[in-house]
């Protein structure tokens, strides 16, 4: 059984994405957390974001908002016990972004949000399925979320577990199977992303 933790993490990110810093309480089979980050791509904006598991790191909601020079965007995203999805988003001002929000009832069999740019929500599927531990490559239909638009998108993706390296790190493969892009992620005991190459590191 995994002890409880309480962790403050930062990642530096690439490419004009930004820093982002997450409290997050890592309980048995289920985590919380509260997020800020920054970025200036496409534009710039700040974006908070809170987050809640059910047991099995399944999504319960996730609320995030972004703001820049003179618009506003939120999400409230939900997932009910029987795995019902629920979406609703705002927008105010003017920018030359996507509509926030999306179809509620594409995410039907999704266990996962997956807030972009956000390597906190690659840890979900990897400790519900025990990448840390075991080998194994399991295909998952995401609630995948723009930033910083807030769209909401169902999006295939593959996680592989390719073990430890001998660097003491976890090593899994993520695949966006719609993008065909694909990136070797390094783990963390606590299942926390150390290294998500071309996006952002682990600030020691």
């Amino acid at each position: 059984m995994r002890p409880q933790r309480h962790r403050v993490v930062a990642w530096k990110k690439e490419n004009g994405y930004g820093v982002e810093l997450v409290d997050v309480k890592l309980d048995v089979d289920r985590l919380a957390a509260d997020g800020v980050a920054i970025g200036w791509h496409p534009l710039p904006y700040r974006l908070e974001f809170s987050l809640d598991t059910a047991p099995g790191w399944v999504t319960s909601r996730l609320q995030v908002t972004t703001k820049g020079d003179g618009w506003s965007r939120s999400l409230d995203l939900r997932r009910s016990k029987v795995g019902a999805w629920t979406v609703t988003a705002s927008a105010s001002g003017d920018a030359d972004l996507q509509r926030p929000g999306g179809d509620a009832k594409s995410l039907a069999g999704a266990a996962d949000c997956d807030l972009a740019l956000c390597p906190l929500t690659n840890s979900m599927p990897v400790l519900r399925h025990e990448f840390l531990r075991n080998e194994g490559s399991v295909d998952f239909l995401m609630a995948w979320v723009s930033v910083p638009d807030l769209s909401v998108h169902a999006v295939a993706q593959r996680y592989t577990s390719l073990g430890d390296k001998g660097d003491s790190c976890h090593h899994v493969e993520y695949r966006a199977m719609d993008r065909g892009f694909v990136s070797e992620l390094l783990f963390d005991a606590d299942g926390l992303v150390l290294d998500y190459p071309k996006l952002a590191k682990l600030v020691a």
